[in-house]
């Protein structure tokens, strides 16, 4: 009787290092990339860290140019990196802060400047858009704004629209529920300003309990820059 031998041959061994070695391999990679992944989210924590809150007083003044007017802008309110410097411009991404007291610590707000033609008015958006697409029910929480959820139809579900029912010209922010337990509802509140530029904010939504101070605040920053009048 001829035996059979179980090895496996030459050709299939060198088949099954090959596969074992690029997976390995893989493996490798996988592990670097995830290593430096964490090590640049490390170093962006730090240098997040370690950047100064904007201040009125803050210096070096970048000197941009949008929609016809000037603006000089501290450095240190740029959002990013990239856009610090001088020069024409059709986009400005800022983060100033809002104090509308001295109890109240201080918040961040996201501020974009356009162009007019590139922006539409959050009051325009309120009887143009928004009021076609309200839940019947209204909310409360915030005193001297009525807070209407948007139907699910609409492509606008899990917002709410706040705004000032008794203005002409009304506050209104779009806010959007969080996206975890531990995270807070964010708003977006877009304005032209007198000076013809138009402002996109985005803010956390406990600043609307101190809406009535919003615009106040955001003409004490962005009057010095020349953005406002």
């Amino acid at each position: 009787m001829l035996e059979t031998s179980s090895q496996p041959a030459p050709a299939e061994r060198h088949s099954g290092q090959s596969s074992l070695a690029y997976n390995l391999a893989g493996i490798a990679v996988l592990v670097l990339l995830l290593a430096v992944g964490a090590a640049y989210l490390i170093d962006e924590l730090g240098r997040a860290r370690q950047t100064p809150a904007p201040t009125l007083a803050d210096p070096d003044p970048i000197v941009q140019t949008i929609s016809g007017r000037e603006l000089k802008i501290p450095s240190a309110w740029f959002r990013y990196g990239e856009q610090i410097r001088d020069g024409f411009t059709d986009q400005i991404d800022l983060r100033i802060r809002f104090a509308p007291d001295a109890v109240q610590p201080s918040q961040s707000v996201d501020v974009t400047l356009l162009p007019r033609s590139r922006a539409r008015a959050s009051s325009s958006l309120l009887d143009r858009v928004y009021l076609h697409q309200f839940e019947d029910a209204a909310i409360g929480g915030v005193p001297g704004l009525v807070g209407k959820p948007m139907r699910d139809s609409s492509g606008y579900g899990g917002e709410t629209v706040w705004y000032d029912a008794l203005s002409p010209d009304p506050f209104v922010a779009k806010c959007l529920e969080p996206v975890s337990v531990e995270g807070t509802a964010q708003c977006v509140r877009t304005v032209y300003l007198p000076s013809g530029i138009a402002a996109v904010y985005t803010f956390d939504a406990t600043i609307l309990q101190s809406w009535r101070q919003f615009d106040a605040e955001m003409e004490r920053w962005l009057a010095p820059i020349g953005a406002w009048r």
